[in-house]
């Protein structure tokens, strides 16, 4: 492997770290964004304290968007945030050319980094994901992460590459959605012990207080869109070593994550983001719980026990635990 850097170089001071949700795309009956209902998420949000925000990721129904529903997101996104936090996107596709069209085509929003996944459809091995980062990483201008979530593109980014795309400057951190623990507390331990190239993000949001100790910078979770603040307290505790703190809220925000498997008629997605949705909707956060077609959103004896939850973890019809 090359140890030439081909993407632009972010100081430590620079890094983004903390929590940084990866946005909801609210949309109307019709299918369309809604504008008003992600106004008020983003507002929800950095209320909640958030240090940034992803925007175009999974939880944001990036697979399901064309070109034009892409531009309007990021459009938006920058527009409501104003500069408040930073924001990074989601440039996410099958081969490098394709991701790399998405990345131009959002460069005028002036993003502060990028997301990437391995590449996925056709087979690929360790030298195609290399060359994959490493050519798109040389095309960007901002920082690139690499987000490594092998349940949908089939590929699990070894911790020892990793590093080395981290050594080689090519990232500038890794969102980690893999569910392997194992895996990332290695790539912690291994980043420790190279002077710590790489900011890590984890994206599982039940166990982020394990992943803290482990030696995380933060989290990416999907749960935060519903409850930012939460999440916000966890990480200020766990900056500060309070970890009687972390746990409590570790596990009210797990209690929390149980609206996910409510929808027992509904797997993946369909499920998660619909929960998600479902919930900030019982909140007045957004208008509907819409989802993109071909998944259909939640209703009937489902969305009461999701109510149900909400009281429980007071968020709904009380105070903040």
């Amino acid at each position: 492997m090359t140890t030439t850097q081909t993407s632009p170089s972010t100081s430590s001071a620079d890094r983004l770290s903390g929590v940084v949700p990866p946005l909801l795309t609210p949309l109307t009956p019709e299918g369309e964004i809604d504008m008003a209902s992600l106004e008020r998420l983003i507002a929800h949000l950095l209320e909640g304290g958030v240090d940034g925000i992803f925007a175009l990721g999974s939880s944001g129904e990036v697979a399901y968007s064309d070109d034009t529903r892409r531009a309007q997101v990021l459009e938006a996104v920058t527009g409501f945030v104003a500069g408040q936090v930073p924001v990074i996107a989601g440039v996410i596709d099958m081969q490098t050319d394709r991701v790399i069209h998405h990345m131009r085509a959002a460069e005028r929003f002036d993003l502060d980094g990028y997301v990437v996944t391995a590449p996925f459809y056709s087979i690929t091995g360790p030298e195609e994901i290399d060359t994959h980062f490493r050519t798109i990483a040389a095309a960007a201008d901002a920082p690139i992460w690499a987000y490594d979530i092998p349940v949908c593109v089939h590929t699990k980014l070894s911790p020892a590459h990793l590093l080395q795309l981290g050594t080689d400057g090519v990232i500038t951190g890794v969102k980690d959605s893999s569910g392997d623990d194992v895996s990332f507390r290695r790539l912690a331990a291994m980043n420790r012990a190279a002077g710590s190239p790489l900011t890590l993000l984890t994206g599982h949001e039940v166990v982020v207080d394990g992943a803290y100790l482990s030696g995380a910078d933060g989290s990416v979770p999907g749960l935060g869109n519903v409850d930012p603040a939460g999440y916000a307290r966890m990480h200020r505790a766990a900056q500060a070593e309070d970890w009687a703190l972390v746990r409590r809220e570790q596990d009210r925000l797990a209690a929390l994550f149980e609206i996910v498997f409510q929808p027992t008629d509904k797997v993946g997605p369909a499920a998660g983001i619909g929960a998600f949705k479902t919930a900030l909707r019982e909140l007045g956060v957004i208008a509907t719980n819409n989802v993109t077609v071909p998944m259909s959103p939640i209703e009937g004896e489902t969305v009461g026990r999701i109510r149900t939850i909400l009281e429980q973890t007071g968020l709904l019809g009380g105070t903040d635990a």
